[in-house]
């Protein structure tokens, strides 16, 4: 059953059964009182919204456009360079540095405002981009990557924040629907159009005509983008605003997030045993810098770039959990899918790509879809929850492929997917947005983001290692003699060697490549059921369908989180 429609903010106990009648809460708008808090948005024109929309989703099309263009350029430019060992690093690079700097761009959107945030994470991205273009060597591409990372872990956090600010929250499922529609546009644009760069014009040129759109987004951004923030912070000058800046507590983010990441990037890309000093290592290291960032954030940070107080909360803590999971199952997915085609039914790269043709379609209309019940209803939860079932559906479908799988069901199963997940992710930051203060919103965005970011990342590595951990068991259960630690590594390596292996090999390699997909798949199914279970304590709170009602939330959730304090105090 859904929750019932509050006023109230996720300090309450977590028991909580007081009602508020949505009718009653519309009419409250009109008695807002006009106390001392952050200035209500500009109410821009519809051709102002416009130009404001497009300087900010042009940023966010180009980023995800940039990332499967680098995908499908690792193997040129690992040939250029004569480093193809190393290839993978240009990714690595990249998503470490997204998520290390994604959730401090919330804060950094507080302190110099949207525009200022925006205007630096598309300098960060254009130079690392810029430079990618005009790398000497891999060393300095890698690195120059890391920088774009920088960047491109903003680009997505400050314009959800800015459409945030100029959208009320019934409309705003809609636009955030319609800014995947674009995400998901250039991700799929970015591999045809990086491998005709590629043999047209050399990879560099994939970087370097990247930069008129950067260019673009650059100048609609510092031209039309103008949110005020409170009053205290736009009279401050510069030097006192940076000093707003969370250092430490930055650091020990970094420290905690990039050495979990690398530490299991390197267990996935470079095969090393858990017991490697250098994999125990970095998740120690990850340990200890999350202690030291908890203890900063609680006790030392005036203006923490994670306030453990959200974290505490019912639906921060919960929507985090949910996008964290959601986003581990849906990119082990989005991996593997194509591996099962190549390796167990044997088809070719570009026939194995076709397959996600279904649930790249299906994660747009999924979040449209989510954007429009919102709209029309002004309600999330119970849409939250049917879409969380739809991951499990799907990944429970795709759990029992095996060699009598009808066309029809290897084509359709993953649709669910891309449409339960793009609908899940679409709804939990509606829900974000809602249970918390104006002021909060853009640290809780970028909280949103972080755990988001942080679950791709992990679900790519673990389901590799666990992949390759099973597939080297069932290797050495099917192939015997002088020759077969050779053979072994060959398959782990390359299933583009199966096809050429004689029937009793390439039959041991499919089977067992089926084997050890059948694990990573029953394991997403369980990650989605885990997501699922986190959206169930996620609370519904009213979506207000102007900027007036809008206003009149906020005052009453900071309201009630003032009484909370006095009588706890």
């Amino acid at each position: 059953m859904s929750p019932s429609l509050r006023d109230t903010d996720e300090t309450r106990p977590l028991l909580g059964n007081d009602r508020t009648d949505a009718a009653s809460y519309s009419s409250s708008a009109t008695q807002r009182s006009h106390s001392s808090e952050p200035p209500a948005p500009d109410h821009v024109s519809r051709t102002d919204l416009a130009w404001v929309l497009a300087g900010l989703w042009s940023a966010v099309f180009l980023g995800a456009l940039d990332g499967t263009i680098v995908a499908t350029l690792l193997s040129p430019i690992g040939s250029y360079f004569n480093e193809s060992n190393r290839s993978s690093y240009i990714g690595t690079s990249y998503l470490l540095s997204v998520c290390c700097f994604t959730p401090l761009y919330g804060r950094l959107s507080d302190i110099l405002g949207r525009r200022g945030a925006m205007l630096l994470a598309l300098s960060f991205f254009g130079s690392g981009t810029l430079l990618c273009g005009l790398a000497p060597s891999m060393d300095a591409l890698i690195a120059a990557r890391a920088l774009a990372g920088m960047g491109g872990g903003g680009v997505m956090t400050v314009s959800s924040v800015a459409v945030t600010d100029l959208i009320p929250l019934r409309q705003r499922g809609l636009y955030q629907g319609m800014t995947n529609i674009l995400f998901g546009l250039g991700a799929g644009l970015g591999g045809p159009l990086g491998g005709w760069m590629n043999d047209a014009l050399g990879w560099r040129s994939a970087f370097l005509l990247q930069m008129p759109i950067l260019v673009f987004s650059f100048i609609l951004v510092a031209l039309k983008v103008s949110i005020k923030l409170p009053e205290e912070v736009e009279s401050q000058p510069l030097h006192a605003k940076l000093r707003r800046i969370d250092g430490f507590g930055s650091f020990t983010l970094v420290g905690t997030v990039g050495c979990l990441l690398l530490g299991l990037s390197l267990k996935s890309t470079e095969e090393l045993p858990w017991t490697h000093p250098v994999v125990w290592g970095l998740l120690l290291a990850s340990v200890v810098f999350c202690v030291l960032f908890i203890w900063v954030e609680t006790c030392y940070a005036p203006y923490p770039v994670m306030p453990m107080r959200l974290i505490k909360q019912r639906t921060p803590l919960f929507v985090s959990l949910s996008n964290f999971f959601g986003s581990v199952a849906a990119f082990s997915m989005i991996y593997n899918v194509p591996l099962y085609f190549s390796a167990v039914r044997l088809n070719s790269s570009t026939g194995a790509g076709l397959h996600l043709l279904p649930h790249s379609v299906a994660i747009s209309t999924g979040s449209v879809f989510a954007g429009w019940v919102m709209r029309r209803t002004g309600r999330l939860y119970n849409l939250t929850l049917f879409s969380c079932l739809l991951t499990v559906l799907a990944a429970s479908l795709v759990a029992c492929w095996n060699e009598s799988s009808s066309a029809l069901h290897l084509w359709l199963d993953v649709v669910p997917q891309g449409f339960g997940m793009a609908s899940v992710i679409t709804t939990t930051l509606i829900a974000m947005i809602a249970s918390v203060t104006r002021e909060d919103i853009a640290v809780a965005t970028g909280i949103t983001y972080l755990f988001r970011t942080t679950g791709q990342v992990i679900g790519v590595s673990l389901s590799g290692a666990l992949l390759q951990t099973v597939l080297t068991a069932k290797l050495r259960e099917r192939i015997h003699g002088p020759d077969a630690i050779s053979i072994i590594e060959d398959i782990r390596h390359s299933t583009t060697i199966i096809p050429t292996l004689s029937p009793e090999l390439r039959k041991a390699a499919v089977d067992s490549y089926a084997d050890a997909l059948h694990v990573v798949f029953i394991c997403q199914a369980a990650i989605n059921f885990m997501c699922f279970l986190c959206c169930l304590p996620i609370q519904e709170n009213p979506l207000p369908g102007t900027h007036e009602e809008q206003e009149e939330a906020y005052r009453k959730r900071r309201d009630t989180i003032s009484r909370t304090d006095s009588e706890s105090s």
